[in-house]
């Protein structure tokens, strides 16, 4: 079994991408480029909106830790084997389970880092499914694979019909482990096949497992309805494996996927791409509009991704200590170029596209 790490974190190498005020200054043509683009808030007054508000707040999604036991070449988490203190403390997740269980949140999605690797991981699980709530865990196949003491991990999600989405940049090795680590490809199809063995991917089972593609260079993703018949006909011929759907995720331009971006002379380029293929028909649908992110502080964001830049929640809960829900259901939602992203194209989002 190989060691999935390739690199260290950003923040490990002490590189000034590590600080998200950086990458905010390159997004913004303020360093490292004299790139000159439209302003997203500006942007999307074209598409009639002036400004972005929630329509719900429908998902409470949680990054439990960035302790990962992979250093994906893409990561915009910037996880790695070297967060081990970057870990969500039991007395914030219980503030956490409060505010679900008040404010009648309906969906839980866990991500990390590898949130497995968080020791209160299966006992958070269990008390979200005590209450009846769904529970996505964003799993990155490997880690069941790591260590021995998570080989129970597929039959214990299984009896907890937990949603697995799981990231498969390819169906092939060399393009899996390019962009997740030497030896990724092969852990992840074994971890499959151990999914598939306890029925999750299959019919009439209700055991869900999606999987999410990534481009591996400075691209746009192809259409995600092609791209999931072709993984599921590879996949299965290849290898017997079965699963539900295939997101497609826009890479974003910011942590390591940034740094790539920049190293490799791909950064202007790449967002004129993401520009260019602006959909003002994806702005009504972008994830944001329906949900919360936590980091592993317990500070509060509009999404993942502005977690990741430190674009805390306009208005005062900007932390879970201070979360009013009437606060959070009328704010304005922070908007920053990045946000490209999510509207290039068919759109993207944690659930692959939007439209």
């Amino acid at each position: 079994m190989s060691v999935h790490q390739k690199t260290k974190s950003l923040s490990a190498r002490g590189e000034r991408l590590s600080d998200t005020f950086v990458q905010l200054s390159v997004l913004n043509g303020k360093e490292a480029s004299e790139l000159d683009i439209p302003k997203f808030s500006e942007k999307i007054k074209t598409s009639g909106f002036q400004g972005l508000k929630p329509v719900g707040a429908d998902i409470f999604q949680l990054n439990i830790g960035k302790l990962c036991n992979q250093t994906c070449a893409h990561c915009h988490v910037d996880a790695g084997p070297d967060k081990k203190h970057e870990m969500m403390t039991r007395a914030d997740l219980e503030t956490c389970l409060r505010i679900i269980e008040k404010y009648n949140y309906k969906t839980v999605d866990i991500t990390g880092g590898a949130p497995e690797l968080h020791s209160e991981f299966k006992w958070f699980v269990e008390s979200c499914r005590a209450m009846g709530k769904e529970v996505i865990d964003r799993c990155n196949l490997t880690v069941i694979l790591s260590n021995k003491k998570y080989h129970d991990l597929p039959q214990w999600f299984a009896e907890n019909k937990v949603k697995l989405i799981s990231s498969l940049p390819y169906f092939s090795k060399v393009r899996t482990d390019s962009q997740r680590g030497d030896g990724v490809f092969e852990d992840s199809i074994m971890a499959l096949q151990m999914l598939n063995a306890v029925g999750y991917g299959k019919p009439g089972t209700g055991l869900t497992i999606d999987l999410v593609y990534n481009p591996s260079g400075a691209f746009l993703p192809g259409a995600q309805e092609g791209l999931e018949k072709e993984f599921k006909q590879q996949l299965l011929r290849r290898y017997g494996i079965e699963f539900n759907q295939l997101f497609a995720i826009t890479n974003m331009p910011i942590s390591r996927f940034l740094e790539y971006l920049l190293d490799s002379g791909n950064y202007e380029t790449y967002m004129h791409e993401l520009v260019n293929a602006y959909n003002p028909a994806t702005v009504a649908n972008v994830m944001c509009r329906n949900m919360i992110s936590v980091s592993w502080d317990g500070h509060v964001y509009d999404c993942d991704f502005n977690q990741m830049l430190d674009l805390k929640v306009a208005g005062s809960s900007k932390h879970i200590s201070t979360y009013d829900h009437d606060d959070i259901i009328s704010r304005q939602i922070v908007l920053n170029q990045h946000c490209y992203g999510c509207t290039a194209g068919a759109g993207s989002s944690c659930g692959g596209e939007v439209l």
